[in-house]
């Protein structure tokens, strides 16, 4: 299914672009993570956004996700492992799923420590180490797998594994890990114990942005925008905190409607 414009991430950036592009009668897909994984729904007390002072973090976002919803915005809970432009359209794998669309506004919040590749992983990606349980676990099946979480979300993944017959090895909020072997995959070692597995599964809540849409312009580490919040990459737009200061709401909201205006816009041709 193709959409004009597909959101990544359901924070304030995010919500306020999908409901700018619905705005202007175009078709919208938000694909996110759940709303008790954003950093702000742990906030006790939000008091600086206009119009909506006294609210909790998680009082705010279901305000703006209800708004997004009652405005025809489509939803989609999932992390997004790669895209790449083809045509007129971006592809947009979610799992093992593909979505498109002709626009795409990134708003995926400031990367966090989980971020931060872990010695071997990227040497033996795809010889036994993967981002998703859901699209390579079957090739684990009846095997030891080591699986490093990051969110809630991916204790789901690691039940998948368990599901189909893997003997899993969780690790939560793993730091100071090492992925070893020759050709493969054979231990993984966290916090000083090494464990022989065959698959490591690294569940982050999202990719960086420059592994994520290779040959995206950055600067000092944050995604360079114009004044339209369009990136380098034609029909990739970005706003929020993946932009860079100040990380504020308020930031993020202007700049979701600039973002989803020119989103919009760019998919009308």
């Amino acid at each position: 299914m193709s959409y004009d414009v597909l959101v990544i991430g359901g924070g304030p950036a995010g919500l306020s672009a999908a409901l700018n592009v619905r705005a202007r009668g175009k078709r919208v897909l938000v694909i996110s993570n759940p709303l008790e994984e954003n950093p702000l729904w742990r906030a006790e007390l939000v008091d600086n956004c206009l119009g909506l002072p006294g609210l909790s973090g998680a009082e705010l976002l279901r305000i703006l996700r209800r708004h997004g919803e009652e405005a025809g915005a489509e939803f989609r809970e999932g992390r997004v492992l790669s895209a790449l432009r083809s045509g007129e359209e971006w592809y947009v794998s979610v799992g093992p799923e593909m979505e498109r669309a002709g626009a795409v506004v990134l708003a995926s919040g400031a990367l966090r420590g989980a971020g931060k590749k872990f010695p071997g992983e990227e040497a033996l990606l795809g010889r036994g180490v993967s981002y998703c349980a859901t699209c390579d676990g079957m090739l684990y099946r009846g095997r030891r797998v080591a699986v490093l979480g990051f969110s809630a979300s991916a204790q789901k993944e690691a039940e998948f594994l368990r599901g189909i017959g893997c003997e899993v090895l969780w690790f939560d909020h793993p730091r100071d890990c090492v992925i070893s072997g020759r050709d493969r995959v054979e231990s993984v070692t966290c916090g000083g114990v090494t464990e022989e597995v065959a698959g490591v599964f690294l569940l982050r809540p999202s990719a960086a942005p420059g592994e994520l849409f290779p040959g995206l312009a950055l600067d000092r580490g944050f995604v360079a925008v114009d004044r339209r919040m369009s990136t380098n990459l034609p029909g990739l737009f970005a706003a929020g905190d993946c932009t860079g200061g100040p990380l504020q709401i308020s930031k993020a909201i202007g700049e979701g409607q600039v973002a989803g205006q020119s989103a919009a816009a760019f998919a009308a041709g």
